[in-house]
């Protein structure tokens, strides 16, 4: 049997602070609109130590994505919704065109 030991940790000398914005309104899934943490998360926070913060933070990270790619489609499914279905009257085709 080989002696493995467990990778080093390393050392943090900067506390990592709170994504918190100051928004501080949950959404429709329950995660906070301006750092994307839940509530768990957010009221734990002060007690989590430094690995279980930068695992919220790449977790909110991947939330805040998502949502702006649920958003970026939604608001592109109402653009389509709204284009005028009217041609214009600068679009004729050319043999439609009266040549006098």
């Amino acid at each position: 049997m080989t002696d493995q030991k467990p990778p080093a940790q390393q050392l943090e000398f900067f506390e990592i602070p709170s994504p918190c914005i100051g928004v501080c309104e949950s959404g429709p899934r329950g995660y906070c609109k301006g750092c994307y943490r839940s509530r768990e998360e957010r009221l734990y926070w002060l007690k989590i130590d430094d690995g279980t913060r930068r695992k919220v933070i790449v977790a909110c990270q991947r939330r805040k994505k998502a949502a702006l790619s649920r958003d970026r489609r939604q608001n592109e499914a109402i653009q389509e919704v709204r284009e005028p279905s009217q041609i214009s009257m600068f679009d004729t085709p050319p043999e439609k065109i009266d040549k006098a």
